[in-house]
């Protein structure tokens, strides 16, 4: 694996002084305590970041890996002006916090490309509507930066393919955004059930209640908000007349965005089942399911659904559109449950949740933090407890369910060939349509 390129105080001087003569293209920071006394982290060994998507979930990964001492946040980007001035805010009020005098702002872009064209970013953190995470997680990829992405790793799954290819051929450090798997409980269950302690595992559970608070009729045409790029917004997707619930939250609940609850919380859920089967590196072998899937209207994603999976070793993932949110596990000798969000477990019988894995079992560790694992392993150049490909292997379950759903019938799966078996109708829905000039 190459090296990443290490830079002394003296070349963070340099760079700094560069930055100043050059009428500051690019806000900068120079802490006070430039050495590193104090317990300060040196600017030398710090993780320079920008963050792409700066929307409620965005501000939120932003401000988490702000809060990491090794990182230094110097700039946001994101087509929807407010998003943008209300991110770059978020990031001066937090240095301004610290007291730190030589702090000069953080700088705001409308276009991505912008960002990643700065050699002094080292990492980014994506969060944009689904349809724009594998397009900019390429070019960061070949910008050579490394990536925090929100989950799903991408909106369907040959795209999917080129995330991972990208992050292995240029050897970058991926994190996806599950951080339900980084919850210690949640370790915690995964090992109970791969050490069997509720027997053989035979069926996993999955519940995806959808919130009932969207419409579903059709949405009137509107004029494009001052400050929203909403061309931009829209990217390798369909031109479409605006309306404000095609953009923002809402996106998700279209299938040129997204893919509805199944990649909204399904991502987590699913992403937990995979960790508690030990298949974070396969696919299921067959998925079939109906759903509802409004046919007049904005929103065109599945309202209700019950979908199965089946894979190699014999286990069935039954999912439905109802229960309390989560996932469980269920065995010839007892079960767990773990809730989403939050991670709380019940067992069956609960003294199974007083069981300590032994030294010679097997342990999945633990995180001390979804984000600032990222940070840890883009300094160490680890591996990331949500690497992409186990992004892409959850993304691809939430997806091969949308077409077996839309479908209505049960489709084989190939895991080496990463195709539907003898269904071109299903491999031809695997693949989004792409406006140039976007495509990965």
């Amino acid at each position: 694996m190459a090296k990443k390129k290490e830079f002394s105080r003296r070349d963070f001087l340099r760079r700094s002084a560069a930055v100043t003569a050059g009428a500051v293209a690019f806000p900068y920071i120079i802490p006070a305590r430039a050495l590193g006394a104090e317990s300060a982290v040196a600017p030398s060994n710090r993780i320079v970041m920008a963050s792409i998507g700066t929307g409620g979930q965005g501000t939120y990964d932003m401000k988490a890996l702000m809060s990491v001492p090794d990182v230094q946040m110097v700039a946001v980007c994101d087509v929807d002006s407010n998003h943008r001035a209300n991110a770059k805010n978020v990031v001066e009020e937090f240095y301004a916090g610290k007291n730190d005098a030589s702090f000069k702002g953080c700088a705001a872009y409308n276009d991505f490309r912008e960002v990643l064209a700065r050699d002094d970013i080292d990492a980014v953190m994506i969060a944009t509507p689904d349809h724009w995470h594998p397009i900019i997680s390429v070019a960061a990829c070949k910008a050579g930066k490394d990536i925090y992405c929100e989950k799903p790793l991408a909106n369907s799954i040959p795209e999917g393919r080129a995330v991972v290819d990208a992050v292995r051929k240029y050897r970058r450090v991926f994190q996806t955004g599950s951080h339900e798997r980084s919850r210690d409980n949640a370790r915690y269950a995964c090992e109970l059930v791969r050490n069997g302690r509720i027997g053989k595992l035979h069926t996993i559970q999955v519940n995806m209640p959808i919130d009932n608070h969207y419409p579903v009729g059709p949405q009137p045409v509107m004029p494009v908000p001052e400050g929203f790029d909403y061309n931009m917004w829209l990217g390798p997707a369909p031109l479409e007349p605006y309306t404000e619930k095609r953009c923002h939250f809402w996106f998700r609940y279209i299938l040129d965005y997204s893919g509805g609850e199944m990649t909204d919380r399904g991502a987590h859920i699913l992403d937990l089942a995979q960790l508690g089967n030990g298949t974070d590196d396969t696919f299921p072998t067959a998925v079939e399911g109906t759903g509802w899937f409004p046919e007049d209207g904005l929103f065109n994603t599945a309202m209700s659904y019950r979908y199965q999976f089946e894979y190699a070793n014999g286990v069935k993932l039954i999912g439905e559109s109802k229960g309390e949110r989560g996932v469980k596990f269920i065995g010839t000798d007892g079960w767990i449950f773990i809730h989403v969000h939050g991670g709380n477990l019940e067992a069956e019988p609960a003294s199974l949740l007083k069981e300590v894995i032994g030294p010679n079992e097997l342990h999945l560790g633990r995180s001390r933090g979804h984000h600032l694992d990222f940070i840890e392993n883009v300094k160490s150049r680890g591996e990331c407890k949500a690497p992409v490909e186990v992004g892409f292997h959850t993304a691809s379950m939430c997806h091969m369910a949308n077409v077996a759903m839309r479908l209505g019938r049960k489709l084989n799966w190939d895991p080496a060939k990463e195709m539907f078996i003898n269904d071109d109708e299903a491999n031809r829905m695997m693949a989004p349509s792409q406006r140039s000039p976007w495509h990965v």
